[in-house]
């Protein structure tokens, strides 16, 4: 594996490996685990080449703290890149992304602005403007993305249609704790009784499936009940539970086909996103009264 910096170095490697067959690339901002690790394997099994960049990006972040405090480890990083099989680990300065003067920015509209793009104001221009200088330089074949930062998917998947990037998204489902936490970079963060409260984002969206999978169709229960689920853990401050279409991620009232209930939760200090994708199975009548339980259950079972 080599590790570079500079962007004529990956030009210069990736126009050579561009020869043999199809480039695989995995764009990520480090502390790799055992998600990031699943996007490489997929990638190393279907490219000849796979590249990956590690770089925190400055311009996705709306709090300075947040971004000086991100979990960075670079040594471990190379260590468990190269063991996974990547030929190419690109880890760029600030500068070299965002040269003196830089002054373009790419944004995509309405599906950028609601939910995370609402909270975190920015962050998505921040996101579609770096993806963009990634997918330029690497000019990658297969791209492979994770599921759980769904909104995002949805934000460079828009990009990559309106700018006519040749480039297939690979997305994969979220990869969990045993407990069913999502993996994220941020988990670290956690202090032990807040690690602990966590798990509730994830029994709030298996809760969210079975009542769909029992026939409810009414979005707003669907919200009420995850809502009340989380709230009955007194570390986690709600900052939106939401049914989406699962395409433009405009707000549905009534369940008629597909949707996302996507949700940004607070635990302790550390602020966590999680989604499942929902279906409403043909035939059935919609769910009246009767008490839910709140088991775990599969939440990647439906996804494609």
């Amino acid at each position: 594996m080599k590790t570079v910096s500079r962007i004529k170095t990956v030009q210069m490697l990736l126009q050579s490996a561009r020869k043999t067959g199809t480039i695989g690339f995995v764009p990520t901002m480090g502390a790799f685990h055992d998600g990031h690790l699943s996007l490489i394997q997929r990638a190393r099994r279907e490219c000849i080449y796979v590249a990956v960049s590690l770089f925190v990006n400055p311009l996705q972040f709306c709090d300075p703290e947040d971004y000086l405090t991100y979990p960075k480890d670079l040594p471990s990083d190379q260590r468990k890149a190269a063991s996974a099989g990547v030929d190419l680990l690109w880890v760029p300065s600030v500068d070299e992304i965002y040269p003196p003067g830089h002054c373009t920015f790419i944004e995509v509209g309405e599906i950028g602005n609601r939910w995370e793009g609402a909270a975190r104001p920015g962050h998505f221009k921040g996101v579609a403007t770096v993806v963009a200088k990634l997918f330029k330089i690497v000019q990658p074949h297969r791209v492979y993305l994770g599921r759980k930062d769904y909104q995002q998917v949805r934000v460079i998947q828009q990009m990559v249609r309106d700018l006519h990037f040749n480039i297939a998204l690979r997305v994969l489902p979220t990869v969990r704790e045993k407990d069913g936490l999502a993996m994220s970079s941020r988990n670290v963060r956690f202090a032990d009784d807040d690690r602990k409260a966590a798990p509730i984002l994830y029994k709030a969206l298996c809760h969210a499936k079975r009542l769909v999978s029992e026939g409810e169709d009414d979005c707003r229960r669907i919200v009420r009940q995850a809502q009340s689920l989380i709230r009955s853990e007194s570390r986690a401050t709600i900052d939106y539970i939401t049914m989406c279409n699962p395409v433009t991620l405009e707000p549905i009232e009534r369940l008629t086909g597909k949707a996302v209930l996507l949700l940004a939760v607070k635990i302790g200090n550390v602020r966590l996103i999680d989604n499942v994708e929902l279906i409403l199975p043909r035939g059935k009548k919609r769910r009246i009264g009767g008490k839910e339980g709140h088991q775990i259950i599969d939440v990647e079972g439906n996804e494609d």
